[in-house]
C-alpha cells in the first residue's frame, strides 16, 4: 500500500504484470488492498487469513477464479507484490519455460556482480544442474570456495541471485500447496525447498533483469527514487 509518485505499489505491479500477460488478480486477505485495486479498476480476489505462505494464497484465488470463470490457464505465476519495478520481459522468460511440457514449476535467476550483492542479509542464492534445474536454494551464498576470502569468492565462481517469481501449471499447483512443510524448508525459511526435497525439478530462467524488491523503507526510497529521476508512469 505504500505511496509510489502517486499510485499504491499494487498498483505498480499490477500494471507492470498486465504488460506481459492476459489476465492479472490480486490475492489478498485485506479489505484496504481489495478497496484499492477496486479503486484503479482492477481485479481482486479475497482469500482466508490462514494462509501461511504465497502459494497456498495462490491456490485459494486460483480455485475460487476456476470456479467462477471455468477456463483453466496453461500456466499460473505467482507474482509478489513488493516488486513495483516488475519487467515485463521476467514474466514472459518464465512463460516460455513451459514450451518444455516435462516442466512443472520454473522461477528466475539473474547473475551476481558485485560483493554487495553476495554478502548481503537481503538475497536467496541458488545453483543449477546441466539442464538449468535448480539443485538447490539458500540463503547463504552457494557454492562456499574453499580456501578464498569471501570477498575474492566472485573471481572463483559464477553466482546466480534468485528472482522471487514462480510459475507452475495448475496441477503443480495444487500438489504443492497440499505438501508437508519440509526439514529444509523450515531451516533456510524458503517454500521451494519443500518441492526440491520431495525430488521434484524446479526450472531456471536466466536473465539479465534484477528487479528490486522492496522488502525494507530503504528499498522503497530507492525505488521511488528510480521513478522519479527516469520519470516512469
Amino acid at each position: 500500500m505504500a505511496d509510489i509518485a502517486g499510485k499504491p505499489m499494487i498498483q505498480w505491479v499490477y500494471e507492470r504484470a498486465l504488460e506481459a500477460l492476459s489476465e492479472v488478480i490480486v490475492a489478498t486477505d485485506d479489505e484496504r488492498i481489495m478497496a484499492a485495486v477496486a479503486k484503479f479498476g482492477g481485479k481482486a480476489i479475497m482469500t482466508g487469513s490462514h494462509h501461511n505462505s504465497g502459494t497456498n494464497r495462490c491456490l485459494e484465488a486460483f480455485e475460487i477464479y476456476n470456479s467462477e470463470i471455468n477456463s483453466q490457464p496453461d500456466v499460473i505465476i505467482n507474482i509478489q507484490g513488493d516488486e513495483p519495478l516488475l519487467d515485463a520481459e521476467l514474466l514472459q522468460s518464465l512463460a516460455a519455460c513451459f514450451a518444455d511440457k516435462t516442466v512443472e514449476m520454473a522461477t528466475l535467476a539473474s547473475k551476481v556482480i558485485s560483493n554487495e550483492d553476495l554478502l548481503g542479509d537481503s538475497n536467496v542464492f541458488l545453483t543449477l544442474d546441466k539442464n538449468e534445474d535448480a539443485l538447490y536454494f539458500s540463503r547463504s551464498p552457494i557454492p562456499h570456495v574453499r580456501g578464498a576470502a569471501k570477498e575474492d569468492w566472485l573471481n572463483h565462481h559464477t553466482y546466480w541471485r534468485h528472482i522471487g517469481l514462480y510459475a507452475c501449471t495448475p496441477a503443480a499447483l495444487k500438489h504443492f500447496a497440499e505438501m508437508s512443510g519440509s526439514s529444509l524448508e523450515q531451516a533456510e525459511a524458503l517454500e521451494q525447498l519443500r518441492w526440491l526435497q520431495d525430488g521434484r525439478k524446479i526450472r531456471v530462467a536466466k536473465t539479465s533483469h534484477s528487479g528490486i524488491s522492496v522488502d525494507t523503507p530503504a528499498d522503497l526510497e530507492k525505488v521511488r527514487k528510480i521513478v522519479a529521476e527516469e520519470n516512469l508512469q
